[in-house]
């Protein structure tokens, strides 16, 4: 990874997470760095800037990660659709994070933060990106994250084919 031609948008409310997370990209290469205090300055960060990955934390206020992804991927006039997101938080609850996911977050990351688990995130977004899907309600990167050579059916879901149907294995 070329890591100092990336440009990465910080989205916290806590001005401290903000620059540990800058600190630690900056160790590892990363120079261009642009900050936001909110979902909403994070959305006009975007707008002014062309960035390459977002990380963004879960709870802040007044617009949070989840509304502040949503916006992104759904909102008419965001202004970059399918840039990769990687959410950060310290109430990892299997809940939220199928909240993360059903948003649009690429990846997820709990805190504390570590400079290996940010560049892990990182070489996921970068060098195994996940297609974007648009579905009625969605869209984002795909949400299924096994791929089963041995899956024979059409259906990756019961509610597809409008009935359970059970495959052998």
């Amino acid at each position: 990874m070329r890591l100092d031609r990336l440009k990465i948008l910080i989205v916290d409310d806590i001005k401290h997470t903000r620059l540990l997370l800058a600190q630690i990209l900056r160790a590892v290469g990363i120079t261009q760095i642009v900050e936001a205090g909110d979902g909403a300055e994070g959305l006009q960060a975007l707008r002014n800037h062309a960035i390459d990955i977002v990380l963004t934390d879960l709870a802040m206020e007044p617009v949070d990660g989840i509304a502040f992804v949503r916006m992104l991927r759904a909102a008419h006039d965001s202004p970059h659709h399918m840039v990769p997101v990687v959410m950060i938080t310290g109430h990892a609850t299997l809940k939220r994070i199928a909240e993360a996911r059903d948003a649009g977050v690429n990846e997820f990351m709990a805190k504390p933060l570590t400079a290996r688990g940010v560049l892990e995130r990182l070489a996921l977004v970068i060098d195994h990106p996940r297609p974007f899907i648009r579905s009625d309600d969605y869209f984002g990167p795909d949400r299924r994250r096994r791929h089963d050579p041995k899956y024979a059916g059409p259906w990756r879901r019961a509610s597809d084919a409008g009935e359970i149907r059970s495959v052998e294995l």
